[in-house]
C-alpha cells in the first residue's frame, strides 16, 4: 500500500463538475492498494498518516501532525502509484489489488483516519478531477508494510 501525501492550503475532488469533497488546510492523499495488502496494513498506513510531523509549529520547523493540528484530509484511490515502469515504457500494473479488494481497503484506510480527523474522499474508480493548493511544497511517499 502506497500512500503520497501532499500538505495543502486547500483541496477539491470533483467527477463531471459535481464536488464530491473538499478541505481547507490539511492532506491531500492519493492512496494505491497493493495485492496482498491487508486491513492492517491500511490502519498502519492511517496511523502514520496522521502521525507524521510535517507541518510547521511556531519556528517554522516541521514538528507538528495533522493530528495534532486537528486539520483535515482529502483521500482519492490512485492505483496508478503501484505502476511498475522498470521494463519497457508502458507501465505495468499487474501490483495493483482487484478493484473490490482495493476499494475495501481504501474505505477502511479513510474511516481509520475519519476517527480522529475530519475525511472527504473521491469516487472510487470514478475518473475524477482533483484540484489543490499545495503548501510548501511537502511531499511526501509513505509505503505499508512500513521499512
Amino acid at each position: 500500500m502506497k500512500a503520497l501525501l501532499q500538505r495543502v492550503k486547500r483541496a477539491k475532488v470533483s467527477v463531471e463538475d459535481e464536488i464530491l469533497g473538499s478541505i481547507g488546510p490539511g492532506l491531500l492523499v492519493l492512496l494505491g492498494v497493493a495485492k496482498g495488502d491487508t486491513r492492517k496494513n491500511a490502519e498502519n498506513l492511517a496511523d502514520k498518516t496522521i502521525n507524521l510531523r510535517i507541518f510547521e509549529d511556531e519556528n517554522a520547523k516541521m514538528n507538528l501532525s495533522a493530528l495534532e493540528m486537528k486539520l483535515e484530509v482529502l483521500v482519492i484511490s490512485q492505483f496508478t502509484l503501484l505502476a511498475d515502469t522498470r521494463r519497457g515504457r508502458r507501465p505495468s500494473f499487474a501490483g495493483a489489488a482487484p478493484s473490490p479488494e482495493a476499494e475495501e481497503l481504501y474505505e477502511h484506510y479513510a474511516k481509520s483516519i475519519e476517527e480522529h480527523l475530519k475525511v472527504a474522499k473521491g469516487r472510487f474508480g470514478a475518473m475524477m478531477d482533483v484540484e489543490l493548493i499545495n503548501d510548501g511544497p511537502v511531499t511526501i511517499m509513505l509505503e505499508d508494510p512500513l521499512s
